[in-house]
C-alpha cells in the first residue's frame, strides 16, 4: 500500500513524513514544489530509504498528479502543501491564492477522478486529509474560550483567507461528490525543521548570533503552541480513526504571550549558549504588522474525547528540545539564511 503526501519537504510535512516512516512499511510518495520554505535537507535522513519516493512538482500540475495517482495507487492523500507565512502573504498575496486556493482545487479534481475509478472497497477505504490552521477563525478576545470546530471563519490576513477558502473547497468536495475527506485545524507549530523566518527560530538564531531579537508591537499577542511531533502524531490518529467528513481541532494547550515566549527562549539560550548571555538584552520591540491577530487558541476536546489524542509535551519541554535541535544542527539552518526574505522585515503592507 501507498500514501501520497503533498508538501512533504516543508516544516510540518517533513515531520509527518519522518513520523510515518518510523511507524509504517508502506511506500510514501512525497510531492513538493520546493518553493522558498521547501528543503530537501529536511529529508536527508531518509536518503536510501526505498519507502520514500520524492517527486519535485506542483499540486496544480494535474498531469503529474494524475500520473502519480495512477502509478502508485495510494490509499490516502495527505495535503500539507501551502504557502504559509502571514508576513509574506501581506507582502505578496498572489502566490497564496494560487497555491492554497487554486492549487487545492486542482489537487481535489485530480484526486476525485482517481477516487472515482476505484472499486467499491477502494472508494470506501480511501481518505483525503487536509491540513489547515486555526488562523481561519480570526482572533480571540483575551478572555474568550478557545476556537472549536463549529466556530465561523473570520480570516484577517491573505494567508488565513486563502486557507479558509481551501478548507471550504475540501468540505464541499466531500459534501457534493462524496470524496472521503478529513480536515484538521492546528495551532502554531514549532520544533525541528522550522523555516528560519518564523518567530521561534528567529529568536534562537538571532540570539546565537548576537543580533537584535524583533518582537512585534508590545509582545502581547498570544499563541497556542503545538510541538510539531505531537501534531504529526495527531494527524496519524485522525487518518486512521477519524470520521469521514469531520473536522478536528489540534491544539497544544500551551498559550503564551509572544514576549513571554521570547524570554523563555532567551533563558534557555543563557543555559545552553552561556557565552552570549544574557540574551534578553537583545530583545527589540518593532512596529506591529497590520491586522495582527491578538490571540489564537484552539480546543482539542473533540480529538481527545473521540480519538484519544493529547499533546505529549509542555511548552517548556518542547522549547528545550527545539533550542537544543537548532544548536546541534547548524549545517541544516546555515544555508537557509541566504534565501530570499530570510532575515528581512516583510508584511509591512507598505
Amino acid at each position: 500500500m501507498t500514501v501520497l503526501v503533498t508538501g512533504g519537504a516543508g516544516f510540518i510535512g517533513s515531520n509527518f513524513v519522518h513520523t510515518w516512516l518510523a511507524q509504517h512499511d508502506e511506500v510514501l510518495v512525497n510531492l513538493d514544489k520546493l518553493t522558498y520554505a521547501g528543503n530537501l535537507r529536511n529529508l536527508h535522513a531518509l536518503a536510501g530509504d526505498r519507502r520514500h519516493h520524492f517527486v519535485q512538482g506542483d499540486i496544480g500540475d494535474t498531469t503529474l498528479v494524475s500520473q502519480l495517482l495512477a502509478t502508485h495507487q495510494p490509499r490516502a492523500v495527505l495535503h500539507f502543501a501551502a504557502e504559509s507565512h502571514v508576513d509574506r502573504s501581506i507582502h505578496g498575496p498572489m502566490d497564496f491564492i494560487q497555491t492554497n486556493v487554486v492549487g487545492t482545487f486542482q489537487l481535489l479534481e485530480s484526486v476525485r477522478a482517481y477516487w472515482a475509478g476505484l472499486d467499491d472497497q477502494g472508494k470506501q477505504d480511501f481518505r483525503f486529509l487536509h491540513v489547515s490552521t486555526d488562523e481561519v477563525y480570526g482572533s480571540l478576545a483575551p478572555t474568550e474560550v478557545p476556537f472549536v470546530e463549529t466556530r465561523a471563519f473570520e480570516p484577517n490576513s491573505p494567508y488565513s483567507a486563502s486557507k479558509a477558502a481551501s478548507d471550504h473547497l475540501v468540505r464541499a468536495w466531500g459534501e457534493t461528490y462524496g470524496l472521503p475527506v478529513l480536515i484538521t485545524n492546528c495551532s502554531n507549530n514549532y520544533g525541528p525543521y522550522h523555516f528560519p523566518e518564523k518567530l521561534i527560530p528567529v529568536v534562537i538564531l538571532n540570539a546565537l548570533h548576537g543580533r537584535p531579537i524583533p518582537v512585534y508591537g508590545a509582545g502581547e499577542n498570544i499563541r497556542d503552541w503545538l510541538y510539531v511531533e505531537d501534531h504529526a502524531a495527531a494527524l496519524l490518529t485522525v487518518l486512521t480513526q477519524g470520521q469521514v467528513g469531520r473536522t478536528y481541532a489540534i491544539g497544544g494547550q500551551n498559550e503564551a504571550r509572544n514576549i513571554d515566549l521570547v524570554q523563555m527562549i532567551c533563558t534557555l539560550m543563557d543555559e545552553m549558549h552561556p557565552s552570549g548571555a544574557p540574551h534578553a538584552r537583545l530583545i527589540t520591540f518593532v512596529t506591529d504588522r497590520p491586522g495582527h491577530d491578538a490571540r489564537y487558541a484552539i480546543d482539542p476536546s473533540r480529538i481527545s474525547a473521540e480519538l484519544g489524542w493529547q499533546p505529549s509535551v509542555t511548552l517548556e519541554e518542547g522549547l528545550r528540545k527545539t533550542v537544543r535541535w537548532y544548536l546541534d544542527n547548524e549545517p541544516w539552518w546555515q544555508p537557509l539564511l541566504a534565501r530570499h526574505g530570510v532575515g528581512k522585515r516583510l508584511g509591512t503592507a507598505g
